[in-house]
C-alpha cells in the first residue's frame, strides 16, 4: 500500500470521527433549542400570571388602604411603590422574549420573529442601524450636491427622491425591530419618518415642468441643509449617548434621532438653533408650495400634497422640540427651588 493511500485513509478516519462529533453537537444544539423554547413559553406565562396577581392585589390594597394610619399605612405605601416598579422590570425582561410583531412589522415581514435574544446581538443591530443612517445620509448629501450644482436632469432628481423613499422606509422597519427589542424611541420621532416617506414618494411622482423647476432649487438646498444637520446630530448625539450609557444614565438601545430629546439637555443645547432653523425652513417650504398651488398654471396635485406634508413636519418637529425644552426648563427650575 502506497504512503499516499495510507495518509488518505488516516485522514478519512480523522474526518469520520470529527463528523460524528459534529452530529452529536447538532443533536445537543437541537435539544437546547427545544429547552429554550419551552423555557420561553413558561417564562412568558409566569410574567402574564404575575401581572394579573399584581393587578388584583393593587385593587385590593386601594380598597383596604382607606383610613389606615401609622405602620399599616407605611407598609401599604411601600408595597404600592414596589408594584409600580414591576411593569418596567417586566418590560426589560420581555425584551429578551419572542413576542408578536406590531401591525406595521406584520404587514411588512409577516409573523417572523424579530426579537434578538442576547444583549450583544441587540447592541450590534443598534450600532449597524446608526452606521446605516450615517452612510446613507452622506450618500444623499453627495447626490443632492451633484443635482444642485452640477446637473439638472430630472432622472437624477428622481434617483435622489427614490433613495429618500427607500431610506425612510428602511428606517421605519429597522426602528420597529429595535422597538420590539426594547428601544425606547417613540412618539413623533418615529412617526415623522412615515411622513417623510410619504413626502419623498410624492416628490418622486412630481412630473418635470415649470412648477417643479420653481421649487427644485429650494428643495435641494433644504435637503443639503438637512443632511448637514443630521451628520452634526449623529456626531454629537452618539458621543453624548456613549458617555451617558457609561454612567448608567441611558438605555443601551437608545438611538440618535433627527430632533431633540430630554437626554440631550446637558451639552447638546447648542444644536437647538440648527434644529429650529430647519423646522422653520419646512414651514417656508409649505408656504411656498401653497402659494404655487394658487397659480393659474398649477395643475399638479403634488404641489398641494407636498405643502401639507411639509406643514405637518414643521408642526410635529417644532412643537415636540418646544415641549421637550419647556419640560426640561420646568424640571430644572423645580430642582433649583428645592435646592433653596
Amino acid at each position: 500500500m502506497s504512503s499516499q493511500l495510507t495518509e488518505a485513509l488516516q485522514e478519512w478516519e480523522r474526518l469520520d470521527k470529527d463528523f460524528q462529533q459534529i452530529q452529536e453537537s447538532h443533536r445537543l444544539y437541537l435539544q437546547k433549542l427545544d429547552e429554550v423554547s419551552k423555557t420561553q413559553s413558561s417564562f412568558t406565562a409566569s410574567i402574564a400570571r404575575h401581572r394579573k396577581y399584581l393587578k388584583d392585589l393593587s385593587q385590593s390594597l386601594n380598597k383596604c388602604s382607606k383610613g389606615l394610619t401609622g405602620e399599616n399605612a407605611k407598609k401599604v405605601e411601600h408595597i404600592k411603590g414596589h408594584i409600580q416598579q414591576r411593569p418596567n422590570i417586566f418590560s426589560e425582561m420581555e425584551s429578551f422574549l419572542p413576542k408578536k410583531n406590531g401591525i406595521y412589522l406584520s404587514l411588512v415581514l409577516g409573523s417572523v420573529n424579530v426579537n434578538l435574544l442576547s444583549k450583544q446581538s441587540k447592541a450590534a443591530y443598534k450600532d449597524e442601524y446608526e452606521k446605516f443612517k450615517l452612510g446613507v445620509t452622506v450618500i444623499l448629501l453627495l447626490l443632492t450636491f451633484i443635482c444642485q450644482f452640477l446637473v439638472t436632469y430630472r432622472f437624477v432628481d428622481a434617483l435622489v427622491n427614490f433613495l429618500l423613499v427607500w431610506y425612510y422606509c428602511t428606517l421605519t422597519i429597522r426602528e420597529s425591530v429595535l422597538i420590539s427589542n426594547g428601544s425606547r424611541i417613540k412618539g413623533w420621532w418615529v412617526f415623522h419618518h412615515y411622513i417623510s416617506t410619504f413626502l419623498s414618494g410624492v416628490m418622486l411622482t412630481w412630473p418635470d415642468g415649470e412648477l417643479y423647476q420653481m421649487f427644485r432649487s429650494q428643495f435641494l438646498t433644504y435637503c443639503l441643509y438637512q443632511g448637514f444637520v443630521q451628520c452634526l446630530q449623529y456626531y454629537y448625539q452618539s458621543g453624548c449617548l456613549y458617555r451617558l450609557k457609561a454612567l448608567g444614565e441611558r438605555h443601551n438601545l437608545d438611538l440618535t434621532v433627527e430632533g431633540f430629546q430630554s437626554w440631550m439637555w446637558r451639552g447638546l443645547t447648542f444644536l437647538l438653533p440648527f434644529l429650529f432653523f430647519g423646522h422653520f425652513w419646512q414651514l417656508f417650504n409649505s408656504v411656498t408650495l401653497f402659494r404655487m398651488a394658487r397659480l393659474p398654471q398649477c395643475k399638479e396635485w403634488q404641489v398641494l400634497i407636498c405643502g401639507f406634508s411639509f406643514l405637518v413636519l414643521f408642526a410635529g418637529n417644532f412643537f415636540t422640540t418646544l415641549a421637550v425644552v419647556r419640560h426640561k426648563r420646568k424640571t430644572k427650575n423645580q430642582g433649583k427651588s428645592k435646592g433653596l
